[in-house]
C-alpha cells in the first residue's frame, strides 16, 4: 500500500508542470498552423485564383451546378452566369497583408484536426475513465463536422451571399466595386459560421453526456429551434426564399440528428446504470 502511494505521488503533476505541458501543446499547435500557412503562402496562385476568388467568377463549381439544375427543372432564373462586380485594392500594402491573412486562415483550417488533437491530449488526462471512454472518437467527429461545415459554407452559403450582394443595386447608375478585404471578410465569415454551426451534434452529445440536455427538452423546443434556425439562415444568406432554405434545411436536419444523438446517449446511460445496479 505504501508503495502504491509513493508511485501515485510521483505521477502527480504540479501546477507548474501542467503549465509547461500546456505550453508545449500550444507550441506544437502553432507550429502546425505555421507549416500549413507557409505552404498556403507559397501557393499564392492556386489559393487566390482558384480558391479565394473562385466564387467571384461565373465558372465557379456552385454556379455551374445551379445552371445545370435550372436547366433540368426548367427554371432558368436559378442559373448564375454573370457576376456583376469588380474587386479593388485601395491601400498600398493591402494585397500583401491580405496574402498574409489568408495564408494564416488557410493554415488554421488545415491544421484544425491536429490542433484540436493537441488540446484534447492536454484535457483528456483530467477526465474520469468513464468520461474518457464516452469521448472516444471526439477528435475525428469534431474535425469531420468542421470540414463538412467549411465545405458547405464555401460551396453553398458564401457563393449565394456573394452573388446576391454583388448583384444588388439601389440604382443602375451605381457600380459595385468592392474592396478586396471586404470580399474576403464576407467569404471567411460565411464559411466559418457554417463550420461552427455544423458542430451542433457534438455539442449536443457532450451536453447530453453531462446531463444538461435531454431529447425531451429538444423536442419541446423544436418549434422554437425552427424559428431560430430560420432567423439565422435569413441573416447569413441572401434575402430570397431559395437561398435561405438551402441553408436552413441542413441546419434543421442537424437538429433532428442531434435529437437522435441525445436519445442514444440517454439509452446507453440507462443501460449502464442498470448493469451497475444488477452487478
Amino acid at each position: 500500500m505504501e508503495e502504491e502511494i509513493v508511485v501515485s505521488g510521483e505521477n502527480e503533476m504540479s501546477f507548474i508542470d501542467h503549465l509547461e505541458e500546456l505550453r508545449w501543446h500550444l507550441i506544437r499547435s502553432v507550429a502546425s498552423i505555421l507549416v500549413f500557412a507557409t505552404a498556403a503562402f507559397l501557393s499564392k496562385d492556386f489559393i487566390f485564383h482558384d480558391l479565394i476568388l473562385g466564387p467571384s467568377r461565373p465558372d465557379f463549381f456552385t454556379y455551374r451546378k445551379l445552371c445545370e439544375l435550372g436547366a433540368y427543372l426548367g427554371r432558368p432564373e436559378l442559373c448564375i452566369d454573370k457576376i456583376s462586380f469588380t474587386l479593388q485594392s485601395r491601400e498600398m500594402s493591402s494585397q500583401f497583408t491580405t496574402h498574409m491573412t489568408v495564408s494564416a486562415i488557410i493554415g488554421l483550417v488545415m491544421a484544425f484536426p491536429y490542433t484540436f488533437w493537441e488540446i484534447w491530449r492536454f484535457i483528456k488526462p483530467g477526465l474520469y475513465p468513464r468520461e474518457q471512454k464516452n469521448s472516444r472518437g471526439a477528435v475525428f467527429f469534431v474535425s469531420f463536422l468542421f470540414f463538412v461545415g467549411t465545405l458547405f459554407g464555401y460551396f453553398i452559403a458564401a457563393p449565394l451571399s456573394i452573388n446576391f450582394l454583388a448583384s444588388y443595386q439601389v440604382d443602375a447608375s451605381i457600380l459595385n466595386e468592392f474592396d478586396l478585404a471586404s470580399y474576403i471578410s464576407t467569404l471567411t465569415t460565411m464559411t466559418f459560421s457554417c463550420a461552427l454551426m455544423f458542430e451542433l451534434p457534438m455539442i449536443v452529445f457532450f451536453l447530453a453526456k453531462a446531463g444538461i440536455l435531454s431529447p425531451e427538452i429538444m423536442k419541446v423546443y423544436r418549434r422554437h429551434s425552427v424559428v431560430v434556425i430560420l432567423i439565422v439562415a435569413a441573416v447569413i444568406s441572401p434575402p430570397d426564399v431559395m437561398s435561405m432554405m438551402l441553408i436552413a434545411i441542413p441546419l434543421l436536419l442537424l437538429y433532428e440528428v442531434s435529437i437522435t444523438i441525445a436519445k442514444v446517449v440517454r439509452k446507453n446511460d440507462i443501460k449502464r446504470l442498470n448493469e451497475e445496479l444488477n452487478g
